[in-house]
């Protein structure tokens, strides 16, 4: 380190650790919490201990690789108010063999209001997601099956990806019967989810 107060052992530590809580990842603004100004984060980059993601989030070096740090950067992306949501969500808790091509987000109501320039990998919805909803995949937060499985039917997910992910999640009892009212309805005129 360059020995300056801003570029100090502490808060090179402190910065670490809001990194490790999220896959290496942090922000611009987690970084300036901790004393680093966007000129010292990229005095970093070019001295090869930090490298840019995406525009205002960036990952420490040496830091362990994670399975699905896309997830991280697009929850940073969404200044952490996302949710990893459908089809990306179903893949997460294990119901689907199906790959998402891009990372599905839910943000709240109130950004779809906003001129956002969305990440290419990154597909938004836009809804309420509350806590009782809520699960986490490491760092990141993800709807619980009971509220994947309802997006997913509202979403028009096909009826043979919808009835597998709904026949796993009531085999291994992440949901109950009577809380996939949404699934039986969407899979009402394709036999139900057991055909």
């Amino acid at each position: 380190m360059s020995g300056s107060p801003a570029d100090s052992s502490e808060n090179w530590t402190r910065l670490y650790e809001v990194a490790a809580a999220q896959g290496g990842y942090f922000t611009t603004e987690q970084a300036q919490s901790v004393g680093y100004s966007p000129q010292l984060l990229r005095h970093h980059v070019r001295a090869g201990r930090l490298e840019r993601a995406r525009r205002g989030i960036y990952r420490l070096v040496h830091f362990p690789i994670g399975e699905h740090e896309e997830l991280v950067v697009a929850w940073l992306w969404s200044a952490q108010q996302g949710v990893v949501s459908h089809e990306s969500a179903l893949e997460l808790h294990g119901l689907s063999d199906v790959l998402p091509a891009a990372v599905q987000l839910t943000v709240p109501v109130s950004w779809s209001r906003r001129r956002l320039r969305i990440p290419g990998a990154v597909v938004l919805s836009f809804a309420e997601v509350p806590e009782n909803d809520r699960d986490w995949h490491g760092p990141v937060p993800i709807t619980t099956v009971r509220r994947t499985l309802a997006d997913c039917a509202a979403a028009g997910l096909s009826p043979e990806h919808l009835r597998a992910a709904a026949r796993d999640a009531l085999r291994v009892g992440a949901v109950r019967p009577s809380e996939i009212a949404a699934v039986h309805e969407a899979l009402a005129p394709y036999g139900g989810i057991e055909p």
